[in-house]
């Protein structure tokens, strides 16, 4: 009988997915020993917004996070989500930035780092992946899966290959939106598992309500891991429940090796400290099908609404979802992620309002003009010269981080003139991703963490996160407005995964 590796997400992607990653630390160390006692192959504790979320609104640390999971759960490996050369922050770092970034996060208790870049560009994960293995850590490589005219099943086997080549210990089919039905999932997992020598491991949302049918397939394809979530946090833009999975596998001649009796009681805690953080669940639930045209999650639909409100223009919600397909095109079929999710749909709300390409957000100009990386497919010519024109800048081939100068003296000399700076690499590390909450942060982090569920704490925990802002040291920043005469700005906020952007545009008037 196979055993399928299961990794649990429920202390990082449940809670990013369904309580826009507010829960706290206080609430999720309860349940750790029953966690490292259950036989999970891993247990996804850190990473994508969570780091964000601690200092932005917990006012925890979350470098002390980790090295608390690894003392509560010392069994079992830890995972982290890692975004290539963007870390966890929102521009691409210099390579020494990164390296650092993953031995520290060794240092502290990582030990299964999953890496993907948002355009399944391999040249963003080289740095990380190469980093990973020098401290002799587990290095997983990422393909974002997406469907479009560009992503066939050549396409991500030839991803999975060059990961391979990288010295990838293990893959991940990441299916984000939950776009991965079950026969094409046994269609890519048997081409991958001929083309490499590598475990497959498959991670999948629920809202399309297929999805466990499509692990199911995945493991008679030959797939040997899958990621769940105990049922307490899952299902809707979460996960598939733990239970469920380890239930469905009974007679197949495949099995989980977990044990339940733990897992239930780790059910039975997030249950009861669920209903405190009512104000931050997310109102998409139940299953959306339509997904599997628009691709365009349901947090992202919410805010496209509002934001046309906003501008006296609801009516037109229809003619920006029609658009939003028809930008991703011209746009070289970006998978819809965090950022190209954002980027894209707030081109189609500038189309539909301004009309088409008469204005285009910084953002999807460094996009088509190659600042993120290589798009799937060959941007529009003609959207690619207005990007150029508008923002002064070249189209670029080479490695994005190529043109980023070694950054890690100059930014260790910004983090240790702030007030309340520790002095190590790991408030360094904090600082350079996130320059503008970082300050506020180490001045406050004597005060200990906050309640999220205090009334307070929930009222400024549930505002805007400026996120664009960290994007000030850009190292490629667009020039100034082109225009010379009178502007006025408008402002977009598109929510994906629990986590609010705005982008500001400025139009001539």
């Amino acid at each position: 009988m196979k055993t399928i590796r299961v990794t649990d997400v429920i202390l990082r992607d449940a809670h990013q997915s369904l309580l826009a990653t507010r829960m706290s630390f206080e609430d999720l160390a309860p349940a750790c020993a029953d966690l490292d006692a259950a036989g999970y192959w891993s247990l996804e504790c850190w990473g994508g917004a969570t780091f964000d979320a601690c200092i932005r609104f917990l006012n925890e640390d979350p470098w002390e996070r980790l090295r608390q999971f690894k003392k509560l759960m010392p069994k079992t490996p830890l995972q982290m989500l890692l975004r290539g050369q963007n870390l966890l922050g929102y521009r691409h770092y210099g390579d020494q930035v990164v390296e650092r970034f993953v031995e520290k996060a060794a240092a502290n208790g990582m030990d299964v780092f999953r890496v993907f870049d948002a355009l399944n560009d391999v040249r963003n994960l080289t740095r990380s992946i190469e980093a990973v293995k020098r401290v002799g850590k587990h290095a997983q490589g990422a393909l974002c899966f997406t469907l479009s005219p560009a992503h066939t099943v050549e396409s991500f086997v030839e991803v999975a290959r060059r990961l391979e080549d990288l010295g990838c210990d293990s893959l991940c089919i990441k299916d984000m939106a939950a776009l991965l039905k079950p026969q094409p999932a046994f269609e890519l997992v048997t081409a991958i598992k001929m083309a490499t020598r590598l475990p497959v491991h498959v991670h999948c949302h629920t809202t399309t309500g297929v999805t466990l049918v499509t692990l199911m397939k995945a493991i008679e394809a030959g797939a040997d891991g899958v990621d769940t979530s105990v049922s307490a946090l899952s299902l809707g833009t979460g996960q598939n429940p733990t239970e469920s999975f380890h239930e469905m596998l009974e007679g197949t001649g495949y099995s989980t090796g977990l044990d339940l009796e733990p897992i239930v009681r780790v059910r039975d805690h997030f249950a009861k400290v669920l209903p405190k953080y009512q104000a931050f669940r997310t109102q998409t639930v139940g299953v959306d099908t339509d997904l599997f045209r628009s691709q365009i999650p349901g947090g992202m639909l919410s805010n496209l609404e509002s934001q046309l409100k906003q501008q006296k223009a609801a009516h037109r919600l229809k003619e920006v979802l029609d658009e939003v397909p028809r930008v991703r095109a011209d746009a070289g079929y970006p998978p819809l992620v965090t950022p190209s999710s954002q980027i894209v749909g707030t081109q189609a709300v500038l189309n539909v309002l301004m009309g088409r390409y008469t204005q285009l957000s910084g953002e999807f100009s460094d996009l088509v003009l190659g600042y993120y990386g290589a798009t799937p497919a060959k941007p529009s010519a003609e959207v690619v010269e207005k990007a150029r024109k508008q923002t002064g800048k070249e189209p670029i081939a080479c490695r994005p981080a190529d043109l980023i100068a070694p950054e890690w003296k100059q930014q260790c000399e910004k983090a240790l003139a702030l007030e309340g700076n520790n002095g190590t690499d790991e408030d360094v590390l904090t600082a350079a991703m996130f320059p503008r909450v970082a300050p506020t942060f180490f001045k406050t982090r004597f005060e200990g963490p906050k309640d999220p569920a205090a009334p307070q704490a929930a009222v400024e925990s549930a505002k805007p996160a400026p996120q664009p802002a960290e994007n000030a040291e850009e190292p490629t920043p667009a020039p100034a407005s082109p225009f010379s005469g009178r502007t006025r700005k408008m402002a977009f906020v598109i929510e994906v995964e629990g986590k609010r952007h705005e982008v500001l545009v400025e139009q001539p008037v």
